[in-house]
């Protein structure tokens, strides 16, 4: 069945298309097409949308990859990958896609619409990454950067206030395993008081080099604070973490420098 016309779409949204049958190719589900050609009838290329959202999920990639490496230039690359995984995941780009009403536009099949096909999360992705796609050959990459960072960078203040929901160790682990291909150690440097009020201090190591330290009544929470500290040595993000000048004076800790370019080196 047939969705709301494209003049209609462009007029929603202010898009423009030179070529206006790329935006409607770009809203042809696989279902329309094998429903509506001729019995016996065969095409080597049908006019659906499934080649558009291959091309759009390439530049898409492309454009959030960049957008991610030049907004954090500390990050890992293991960083880069989970985020730019969740900016691009069906969900999210089905959530774009509602956002746009892109199912209210779509040309289905009768068996995919009465299935529900226009709110189908798979059948929404594949459609933004068409429109994308179709943008893309139109106008080029400028335009289509220009139609996805605003939705991206809304998302990704999301995704990334959830990272850092994780916990210190969490995040100090998965840098350090993305840096050196194993875990960071952790080593009791000291412990002060009686027994039953004991106050430990703990040394993170990244690679063989020490690059953090924390003091607390337990060793789980000079472990954190130590996480804490190396994190923000790092350049990486640390909510709520203050440091403590008196015991990085009693501890002092290579520069965090020497952790660049060493890999494979044993604690």
């Amino acid at each position: 069945m047939d969705g709301r016309s494209t003049q209609e779409f462009m007029t929603a949204t202010g898009m423009r298309f030179g070529n206006p049958s790329l935006l409607e190719r770009a809203f042809v589900h696989r279902s329309y097409v094998n429903e509506y050609l001729t019995d016996g009838e065969e095409d080597p290329t049908p006019a659906d949308n499934e080649r558009l959202e291959f091309l759009g999920d390439s530049v898409l990639g492309m454009i959030v990859s960049e957008m991610l490496f030049t907004r954090f230039p500390f990050r890992q690359e293991g960083d880069l990958t989970t985020l730019r995984a969740a900016l691009v995941r069906r969900e999210t780009l089905a959530r774009f896609a509602v956002a746009l009403s892109l199912g209210d536009f779509l040309m289905l099949g009768n068996g995919e619409e009465e299935s529900g096909g226009r709110s189908r999360p798979a059948t929404l992705c594949a459609t933004y990454e068409a429109l994308l796609g179709a943008l893309y050959v139109d106008q080029g990459l400028e335009a289509v950067r220009a139609f996805v960072i605003p939705m991206v960078e809304a998302e990704l203040v999301k995704i990334e206030h959830s990272a850092l929901e994780k916990d210190p160790k969490s995040r100090i682990q998965e840098w350090v395993q993305d840096t050196f291909g194993r875990t960071p150690r952790y080593k009791t440097v000291a412990s002060e008081g009686p027994d039953h009020d004991k106050l430990f201090t703990i040394q993170v190591s990244a690679g063989g080099i020490a690059c953090g330290v924390g003091r607390g009544r337990s060793k789980q929470e000079a472990a954190q604070l130590a996480a804490a500290h190396a994190l923000h040595r790092l350049g990486l993000p640390t909510p709520e973490y203050v440091p403590d000048p008196e015991l990085e004076a009693l501890w002092p800790l290579p520069d965090v420098a020497e952790l660049e370019g060493v890999n494979g080196i044993g604690d």
